[in-house]
């Protein structure tokens, strides 16, 4: 295949780039495949250190912009934009508004692979589950004529994405990433979520990601705002960081490129 091949996640704060599928940015850079970060919020109502009183929402939102922006060098990103949507207000966006800010990257970029969060937003966090949703409808969107995002985007030609993958934690993940960070929890309309792995015959797709996991790791300590939530993680061991960063999981949601119950290898798998 001769056309230039583009991943593109499509995620909710800054730092899901790093903890989330880093390791998969960093393997598809390496491998000369260009990569994109669509980042919906500044997570500006997230940890900022564990100082009192907190700086203004504004500063917080620079400074982790700051953060998302050199973890997504570190691990190789060609670009990063932002949807300009406040943290822990996603779920309340307009959905045409949204859908269609996230088309007008999709068209512009021309990816042929997106990935995003998947329905249970790992642990139930909101922001993580309305970002899935617009994502997954944007990539519906972006290929037909009669969507139109609006304003100057209006002119962009339909794009269709030839596969679409939720981020897939299965439970030694999950317990591997409880272990090191805290029980990842979310609460919403006065009920706790919990996080909710992935059973192993649900997964489709798990990539090779063990030479990066240095990379993943400096681009976690990017995000210093949120150090002390890692701060376990300074005193792991290699084989523990190879644990965590040196597989990654995938449910392949669909593909006009191939298909069946063999466990892929590769998101571009049926494209190069």
């Amino acid at each position: 295949m001769s056309e230039k091949l583009r991943l593109m996640a499509v995620l909710a704060h800054p730092d899901d780039e790093a903890l989330g599928l880093g390791g998969t940015l960093a393997r598809y850079a390496d491998e000369g495949i260009e990569t994109y970060v669509v980042c919906a919020t500044r997570g500006e109502r997230g940890r900022y250190f564990d100082v009192e009183p907190r700086p203004p929402i504004e500063v917080v939102a620079k400074t982790r912009e700051a953060e998302l922006r050199a973890a997504c060098e570190t691990l190789g990103v060609k670009e990063v934009s932002l949807l300009d949507y406040v943290d822990k207000d996603l779920d309340r966006a307009d959905p045409n508004e949204a859908i269609g800010r996230i088309v007008t990257h999709l068209r512009r970029v021309k990816p042929q692979v997106v990935a995003t969060f998947g329905p249970e937003g790992g642990y139930g966090h909101t922001d993580h589950i309305a970002i899935s949703q617009f994502s997954a409808s944007a990539c519906v969107a972006a290929a037909d004529p009669n969507f139109s995002p609006g304003g100057d985007a209006a002119t962009l030609e339909p794009h269709r994405v030839s596969k679409l993958y939720f981020m897939a934690w299965p439970e030694p993940v999950w317990n591997a990433y409880q272990a090191a960070f805290k029980a990842l929890t979310f609460k919403a309309d006065g009920i706790e979520r919990q996080a909710q792995p992935w059973p192993d015959w649900a997964l489709t797709t798990k990539l090779d990601t063990i030479k990066y996991w240095r990379t993943v790791w400096r681009a976690v300590k990017c995000h210093k705002t949120q150090l002390s939530i890692y701060s376990k993680l300074e005193d792991l061991d290699e084989e523990y960081h190879k644990g965590l960063w040196g597989t990654q999981s995938y449910y392949r949601v669909f593909s006009t490129v191939n298909g069946g119950r063999k466990v892929e290898t590769d998101l571009f798998e049926g494209i190069r």
